[in-house]
C-alpha cells in the first residue's frame, strides 16, 4: 500500500494492530503507533481501542493506560479493553478500580471481570461480581462454576449448576460446564458419566472431556475419545487439538504428539497457533529433549512468546540443564520483567547447580524492580469451610496439632525410604535446617489437617496454586500407602491422585 501511495485509513491500522497483538510483535506495533500519531488517527475510536488491546496483549499495561487516559471520547469497548488488559496481566486491583468507575456496562464488561477474577483465584471478589450482574448470561454461570471447581469447592459448583438447570439454560452448555466442573474437582469418573449420558455431543463437549481426562492422568482415554469424535464425523477444531497435544505431553508420547501436530494442517487445514507450539515445547521439555525443544522454537512459523520460553525454562529446571536454563532465564527476566515466576525459576536453577551467589543476585534484581512473589498456598475444604495454608503457616487454630501430626508422619515415612529433597533450598544452612524449610510446605500442612479432620477412608482433596515439588510428591505417595488414604492434589498444571503408594501421573509431571 505504501509503495503504491494508497493512503491507510482507520481500518488499516486496526487490522495491523490486531496482527501485531496476535503474533506478539511489540516493536512493529510500537512503530505503527508512531505512524498513527503522525497521520492523525490517534483519536479515532477504532484505532485507539486496537492500540489499547495491542499494548495489553503485549503486557505493556502502563502504555495501554496512557493511551486510554489521553482520550476523552471513550466508548464501552475502550473501557472493556483496558479493564481486560489489567485483568489478563494479573493487576486485579487496578482492573476492579476501573470497573467501578465504568459509566456503562454490558455482558462483555461483566464477564471480562468475572473471568479475570476466576483465572487469578480471587473467588470472593468473583462471587461479589457474580451477585451484582443484572442479567447473567450462560457465560457468567459457566465462569462461576469453573471458579468454584478450580478452587476445590465442588458443592458450590454443583449447587450453581442445579440452579442453572432450574432456569432451563442451554442444556448442552450446562452439561459441558458440569463435565468441566467434575474434572477440575478431580472426580473424572463422574465427569465421564455426565459426558456419556449426554445426548448432545459436539466438538466442545468432546474437548472438555479430553482436557479433563488429560489433567487427571487418563491420557490414553483422551486419545481414544479424540479418535471416537473423528469416527462420529465431528471434525476437531484448534482447541480440541490443544487438548490432545496436552494429553501427549502428560504421558510423554513424543512421536504421537508430532503425529497429531502435523495432522492438524494435513488433515483439517488448521494452522498451528501459539498454544499448539507451547504444547509441543512442553512435550519435548517434559521428555528431557531440551535441545530438540529449543530447535523446535527456532523453527516456529511465528515469533515465540514468553509463555513458550517460560515452558522451556521450567523444563530446564526439572531436568537440571543449568547452562540452557541460565541463558533462557536471563533472557526472560529482561523481556518479561513483571512476571515473578521467571525470577523464581532462574533463582532455583542457580541454587540447584550450587551457584548460591547467582541465585541471590536474581533475588536482588527482583527486589530492586519491586516484583512481588505470589506465595504458594494450598486449600482444603472440610465440612463446607475452606482452609488456606502457606508454607510454614502458624496462623491456623489447630497449628500445634497439625505440626505434631506432620512430625509423626515424617518419622514413619522415613522408615520407608523418604529422604527430604533439599537441592532447591538457597540458604547457606545445615542439611537438617534445610529439611525444616521444606518440611512444612503448604500441601503438607493441609494434608496433616485433612488427616486430623476427615473421616477415615474419605478422599483428602487439596488444591495448590503452584506446581507440587518433588519432595511433597514423594511424601504424598508414602502417606497414601501407610495411612491407606486416597489423596487428590491439583496443582497449577494437573491432578495428582495418590493411592497405595502410587500417583496417577506415573511420576511424570
Amino acid at each position: 500500500m505504501v509503495e503504491l501511495n494508497v493512503v491507510p485509513n482507520n481500518f488499516t491500522f486496526t487490522f495491523m494492530f490486531q496482527s501485531c497483538a496476535n503474533c506478539g510483535d511489540f516493536d512493529l506495533g510500537r512503530q505503527l503507533h508512531g505512524m498513527v500519531v503522525k497521520n492523525s488517527f490517534a483519536f479515532n475510536v477504532f484505532v485507539r481501542n486496537s492500540v489499547i488491546q495491542f499494548y495489553s496483549v503485549c503486557g505493556k499495561v502502563r502504555d495501554a493506560r496512557r493511551v486510554f487516559d489521553e482520550n476523552e471520547d471513550l466508548d464501552i469497548v475502550s473501557w472493556n479493553s483496558m479493564i481486560n488488559g489489567y485483568l489478563k496481566n494479573g493487576e486485579i486491583l487496578e482492573g476492579l478500580k476501573l470497573f467501578d468507575k465504568m459509566p456503562k456496562r454490558n455482558d462483555v464488561s461483566w464477564n471480562s471481570v468475572l473471568g479475570g477474577l476466576v483465572k487469578f483465584g480471587s473467588l470472593d471478589d468473583a462471587c461479589r461480581v457474580f451477585e451484582e450482574i443484572p442479567r447473567r448470561s450462560i457465560v457468567s454461570w459457566v465462569l462461576m462454576i469453573s471458579g468454584y471447581a478450580q478452587n476445590g469447592r465442588p458443592k458450590e459448583a454443583l449447587a450453581l449448576f442445579r440452579e442453572m438447570q432450574l432456569l432451563d439454560l442451554e442444556p448442552n452448555s450446562a452439561g459441558i460446564a458440569l463435565v468441566d466442573m467434575y474434572a477440575k474437582c478431580g472426580s473424572i469418573d463422574l465427569a465421564m458419566q455426565v459426558f456419556h449420558s449426554s445426548s448432545q455431543k459436539d466438538v466442545s463437549a468432546y474437548t472438555s472431556a479430553m482436557f479433563g481426562l488429560a489433567m487427571n492422568g487418563c491420557s490414553i482415554e483422551a486419545f481414544q475419545l479424540f479418535e471416537q469424535m473423528k469416527g462420529e464425523g465431528i471434525s476437531p477444531d484448534s482447541i480440541s487439538y490443544t487438548a490432545v497435544l496436552c494429553a501427549c505431553s502428560h504421558i510423554g508420547w513424543v512421536e504421537k504428539g508430532f503425529h497429531y501436530f502435523h495432522s492438524m494442517f494435513d488433515e483439517h487445514g488448521i494452522r498451528p497457533e501459539l498454544d499448539h507450539y507451547a504444547c509441543m515445547v512442553d512435550l519435548l521439555g517434559r521428555a528431557g529433549l531440551l535441545k530438540e525443544a529449543e530447535t523446535f522454537i527456532d523453527s516456529m512459523a511465528m515469533k515465540p512468546d514468553n509463555i513458550i520460553w517460560g515452558t522451556l525454562l521450567g523444563a530446564c529446571r526439572v531436568h537440571g540443564n543449568a547452562e540452557m536454563g541460565q541463558r533462557v532465564g536471563n533472557m526472560l527476566i529482561e523481556s518479561d520483567q513483571n512476571h515473578h515466576g521467571r525470577y523464581i525459576l532462574l533463582s532455583n536453577i542457580y541454587a540447584e547447580s550450587r551457584q548460591g551467589e547467582d541465585a541471590e543476585e536474581v533475588r536482588n534484581i527482583m527486589r530492586k524492580r519491586r516484583i512481588k512473589r505470589v506465595p504458594g498456598y494450598s486449600l482444603i475444604e472440610v465440612d463446607g469451610v475452606v482452609h488456606e495454608f502457606l508454607a510454614g503457616d502458624r496462623s491456623h487454630e489447630k497449628t500445634e496439632e497439625i505440626y505434631l501430626v506432620w512430625e509423626e508422619i515424617t518419622k514413619k515415612i522415613k522408615n520407608y525410604g523418604y529422604n527430604a529433597e533439599t537441592r532447591a533450598v538457597t540458604f547457606d544452612i545445615e542439611d537438617e535446617e534445610k529439611e525444616n524449610v521444606i518440611g512444612y510446605h503448604s500441601e503438607k500442612l493441609a494434608l496433616a489437617f485433612g488427616l486430623i479432620c476427615t473421616k477415615p477412608g474419605s478422599v483428602i482433596r487439596i488444591v495448590k496454586n503452584i506446581r507440587i515439588c518433588n519432595d511433597c510428591h514423594s511424601a504424598m505417595k508414602l502417606v497414601s500407602k501407610l495411612f491407606d488414604r486416597k489423596i487428590s492434589v491439583r496443582d497449577r498444571k494437573r491432578y495428582h491422585h495418590f493411592e497405595e503408594g502410587r500417583c496417577s501421573c506415573l511420576d511424570y509431571w
